[in-house]
């Protein structure tokens, strides 16, 4: 190999440029790279088209369902809005009804309340009245037992008689009433 090598290079003439091509090798490039090119654009390039297409599908319905997920997401938000919009305005309602329910009651209490102070009021008044109706009949008794004493022990005599010990004491006690006023 290394003489038929030295052969060729001894037949070469010397004034050639050692840069510029053979003609059969530039022939045979051309007829290498037509082919390698006539295999790219028949095999290659549509297995990258189909790859590039498919790639823009996918991305273009990512990309929509991803602006459907965003409407469906910004349509919850606007539902869940309105839904505490009114859970609020239902809370506030329930809070005035519970004041007014409250003040209703409180109302009810401090009637309840005045009437039972007065009927307690009242009771003991009627108490206070009936007890003193009772000591005074009691001291009437009393003060005319004693009056009837003394009155007996003044004038000398007894005087046992209910009926005149009676007349005597409400006598004295008219007396007495008379004087105080």
């Amino acid at each position: 190999m290394i003489t038929s090598r030295l052969a060729l290079a001894a037949a070469e003439p010397e004034d050639t440029n050692p840069l510029i091509p053979h003609t059969p090798e530039i022939v045979i490039s051309l007829i290498v790279f037509g082919l390698i090119f006539f295999l790219l654009k028949k095999l290659v390039i549509p297995a990258f088209e189909k790859a590039y297409a498919e790639r823009t599908a996918a991305i273009e319905g990512g990309i929509e369902e991803a602006q459907a997920a965003q409407k469906e997401a910004k349509a919850a938000l606007d539902k869940y809005n309105e839904q505490l919009a009114g859970a609020r305005h239902e809370a506030a309602a329930i809070r005035e009804e519970a004041k007014e329910q409250g003040a209703q009651i409180i109302a009810e209490l401090r009637a309840q309340a005045q009437a039972e102070a007065e009927r307690i009021t009242s009771t003991a008044h009627a108490q206070v009245e009936a007890e003193r109706a009772q000591v005074l009949a009691q001291l009437k008794g009393e003060v005319g037992s004693m009056a009837t004493q003394l009155a007996g022990r003044i004038v000398g005599e007894s005087l046992d008689d209910d009926a005149r010990q009676k007349r005597t004491v409400e006598r004295f006690i008219a007396e007495l009433e008379e004087s105080a006023n």
